[in-house]
């Protein structure tokens, strides 16, 4: 049994804190719970609920994610029930029950064409994972046991799984006519069978090709600006289309970013035109020309 550690993070919503395992708690189910009738099947969540300023409980994956009532101020308590969340998942106890976690997952899996036309998108009703994830190749999936059975297809060739979705890259000489049914059954029963999607060493390994967190870096101020406008106006784009934008560096001398494309975008023919014509444009008028050109690298 994995020895758990909680640390705690704010989120931009002053009375929701996530705290976060180092071990999943859950695969590919996440859970809410807005009183403790509803938490039957989670021991953990009507625990956690006899705290009194305890008003949601969301378990997903490797967090616990609390909203409270505004009688008390989290930097009051937080480190409290972090203690209380550690104690508890060392103790052994279950936090889901076992029927729920045995239930069937009813899942549906859409394929969707990207601008890359060695990509195809594979979309679920349902989370994967809260972060972004990209194997090059079967070595690089040690940890991710669903990119591992991927690339047991002879003509899967890269696999990026990020939100709800998995990006795939083939083979130049198959077609995606042959294989995009195989995939998608392949994907939905693996997801309905409840097998995992990672394991939990993905959790520390620095190895991994994850996008990091920008919570883990003390970013200068405009640094964050470059961030705040690739996050609201380019990455809901990006990820509509399979891929993942990643801000990597910036530098100040020669008003230079670089950011890492993944997924879909990585190696992707309209990439180049869309940097240019696209980010690098408005990170130029919005800025006010402290940022002059835009750099990719390929994840």
């Amino acid at each position: 049994m994995p020895q758990f550690n909680i640390s705690v993070q704010p989120t931009n919503n002053e009375n929701i804190v996530k705290f976060t395992a180092n071990s999943f708690l859950v695969q590919t189910k996440s859970f809410e719970f807005n009183n403790i009738d509803e938490c039957q099947n989670s021991p953990l969540a009507q625990q956690l609920f006899y705290l009194p300023f305890v008003k949601t409980v969301y378990i997903s994956q490797n967090f616990i994610a609390i909203e409270k009532f505004n009688i008390v101020k989290w930097e009051d308590v937080q480190e409290e029930v972090a203690s209380n969340i550690s104690d508890y998942l060392n103790s052994g106890e279950l936090v889901i029950t076992e029927n729920s976690l045995g239930e069937k997952n009813p899942t549906t899996v859409y394929a969707e064409s990207t601008p890359n036309p060695s990509v195809m998108k594979f979309v679920a009703n349902k989370a994967l994972t809260s972060n972004s994830f990209e194997f090059k190749n079967t070595e690089e999936a040690l940890h991710s046991p669903l990119a591992s059975a991927l690339f047991k297809f002879s003509f899967v060739k890269e696999v990026f799984i990020s939100a709800n979705y998995i990006s795939i890259s083939k083979i130049d000489e198959i077609e995606w006519q042959i294989i995009t049914n195989d995939i998608r059954e392949f994907i939905k029963n693996y997801i309905e069978d409840g097998k995992p999607i990672f394991s939990d060493a993905i959790l520390q390994n620095k190895s991994v090709n994850k996008t990091t967190s920008e919570e883990d870096i003390d970013y200068s101020d405009i640094e964050k600006e470059i961030i705040s406008i690739l996050n609201e106006y380019v990455k809901p784009a990006v990820e509509s289309d399979g891929g993942n934008i990643a801000f990597d560096s910036f530098n100040e001398d020669t008003k230079t970013v670089r950011v890492v494309l993944q997924g879909a975008c990585s190696g992707c023919p309209s990439s180049t035109v869309t940097l240019k014509n696209g980010i690098e444009r408005m990170l130029v008028e919005m800025l006010n020309g402290k940022v002059t050109t835009v750099e990719a690298i390929n994840g």
